[in-house]
């Protein structure tokens, strides 16, 4: 058992199931942040369960102003930017993008296989929003992980048992993938003034302090009092293993005007921001000639 009695644990404060929307053909999306039930959990700008099968996925786009982190479950992805960076995600992979001052990506499901996973938006503060892109990439054979009283943690971000990720974090964020065998518990400590929830990928578990445990179960999104503790407590309440995602993050405090896939301060710099992307200047010069091999090969086809 995870526990410690010098931890006080959080209080649920609510849980949002999610229900599966279509997106397009072969692609569905359960969204929890995001949603008008919960617009923004600051750091945090969106959340997402999804599958994508036979879609013509996400062909290049544009981003400015904060960080979209992309976990595999199952399937594969191919992607491609205008910063250089090309590759294929498998089944536990990780990949951490800095949108910053401006990149255009290119997202496709890999061959006909389907495609589940998580995709996180983690806001940027206002002096990192124009800075550099960049991208992070962890393959699931590199991502620490151990096993321990019942339960095995993979650490994609932050620190859990004593192992650390090795993913830099520019708001600080904490993100653990948890499978939780029958009757097991644990207590994740989370740093103070932290915002957190969890997300339920299947089986159901208890939460909260000992006389005020809530008990959910898979696509649920469960978030946490900020203030009154320390830790985040779960108990495994069902017959088979609960694999949940924790997710902590230190709060910007911060503006946040958010259009499509900008994230500003202000409705005048996320209006630059559709100028810069459609002149190609500040941020996106990289950005105003490059094609994706996808849309190239695309217009080939069709000419």
């Amino acid at each position: 058992m995870l526990c410690s009695q010098q931890m006080k644990a959080k209080i649920v404060s609510k849980a949002l199931p999610t229900v599966e929307e279509d997106v397009g053909p072969g692609a569905k999306v359960r969204r929890s942040v995001g949603k008008p039930e919960l617009k923004t959990f600051d750091p945090f700008l969106l959340f997402d369960e999804f599958t994508d099968k036979l879609s013509d996925g996400m062909p290049d786009h544009p981003h400015r102003g904060f960080e979209a982190v992309t976990y595999v479950l199952k399937g594969g992805i191919e992607y491609e930017d205008s910063c250089g960076h090309k590759g294929l995600l498998q089944p536990g992979d990780l990949q951490w993008l800095t949108a910053g001052r401006g990149i255009v990506h290119c997202e496709m499901p890999y061959r006909e296989e389907e495609v589940h996973g998580l995709q996180l938006w983690v806001n940027l503060a206002k002096k990192e929003k124009m800075g550099e892109p960049a991208l992070q990439e962890l393959l699931d054979k590199d991502i620490p992980r151990t096993f321990k009283d019942g339960i095995k943690v993979k650490v994609l971000a932050g620190e859990a048992f004593g192992i650390k990720s090795k993913v830099y974090t520019r708001t600080p964020t904490m993100y653990l993938d948890f499978k939780l065998d029958p009757r097991s518990k644990l207590e994740q400590p989370i740093p103070a003034g932290w915002r957190s929830f969890l997300y339920i990928l299947s089986g159901k578990a208890k939460f909260g302090p000992a006389g005020s445990q809530e008990e959910h179960e898979a696509h649920h999104l469960v978030t946490f009092e900020d203030e009154g503790g320390d830790s985040i407590r779960v108990e495994n309440s069902g017959a088979t293993e609960c694999h949940l995602v924790m997710v902590a993050g230190e709060p910007i405090k911060e503006p946040v005007y958010q259009q499509g896939p900008f994230v500003m301060n202000s409705q005048e710099e996320t209006q630059q921001a559709y100028l810069d992307f459609q002149s190609g200047g500040s941020g996106f010069e990289k950005a105003s000639k490059w094609q994706s091999d996808y849309m190239r090969n695309l217009k080939s086809n069709v000419s």
